[in-house]
């Protein structure tokens, strides 16, 4: 039971309620950051230390927190981890926090954070919210990766360029030059490649969940709504099999 309920987590997080390809959340610093996948990689990275933390801090807390209060606790929760992981990128990464700048403290008023943080962390034990911050993290991550490495890759001709001055030298391994001499194609680093890759990439999902919905042949009545607050299954009509 404990295996099918962290395998559905990890599920969720990395596809089902996946914070960017499913609940289309925390869009500014996908798009704004995502010129390189070293980038996203940080950014992704930091997020997830984030999720993972205010997920176990709210899960613990939630006894003590009021209903009346919960809102702007959690924003406080969340705001005091950011500024925690702000000042260590700053000490250990400062490269990788001159480049993501502001959108590190921004991290405070990404919704998903705040969305898990008031539809799970608040509700479950401190291990299962953790996990459930952890993957949403992974998966966020991914998203972030993916858009950067095709921007970058076709943009510019190379993946996770600059990552061991960026992230250090453990990471020189990622750097690849996939096409040398290439002069690039300029529109996709700029902000508007953002959005065409990004709309590829939901476009691709869909494709893959239909087809997967399809082969799964649900019975009618049963489509799932992707939300901040989870799934939401419809309930069956009066007069509808059981």
């Amino acid at each position: 039971m404990m295996q099918t309920e962290y395998g559905k987590i990890a599920r969720n997080g990395l596809w089902d309620q996946n914070v960017v390809f499913a609940q289309l959340l925390a869009l500014c610093p996908l798009l704004a950051v995502t010129g390189t996948a070293t980038n996203g990689l940080g950014m992704g990275l930091a997020t997830t230390a984030v999720m993972v933390a205010s997920g176990l801090a709210v899960s613990v807390l939630r006894g003590v927190i009021t209903p009346e209060i919960r809102i702007p606790a959690f924003v406080l929760i969340i705001a005091c981890i950011v500024t925690v992981v702000d000042m260590v990128l700053n000490a250990w990464a400062h490269d990788l926090h001159g480049v993501l700048g502001l959108f590190i403290p921004l991290i405070v008023t990404n919704c998903a954070i705040l969305g898990r943080a008031e539809a799970f962390a608040s509700r479950q034990a401190p291990l299962t919210s953790a996990f459930d911050g952890l993957m949403m993290g992974v998966g966020f991550t991914l998203a972030l990766v993916a858009l950067g490495a095709l921007r970058e890759l076709f943009g510019s001709g190379t993946v996770f360029a600059n990552a061991s001055v960026l992230l250090g030298p453990g990471f020189g391994f990622l750097e690849i030059t996939v096409f040398p001499d290439y002069h690039g194609f300029l529109l996709l680093i700029l902000p508007p490649g953002g959005f065409i890759v990004m709309g590829l990439l939901l476009a691709l999902k869909s494709v893959l969940d239909r087809r997967r919905t399809d082969v799964a042949a649900p019975q009618a009545g049963t489509e799932k709504v992707f939300t901040a607050a989870g799934v939401l299954t419809p309930r069956p009509e009066a007069g509808d099999a059981p």
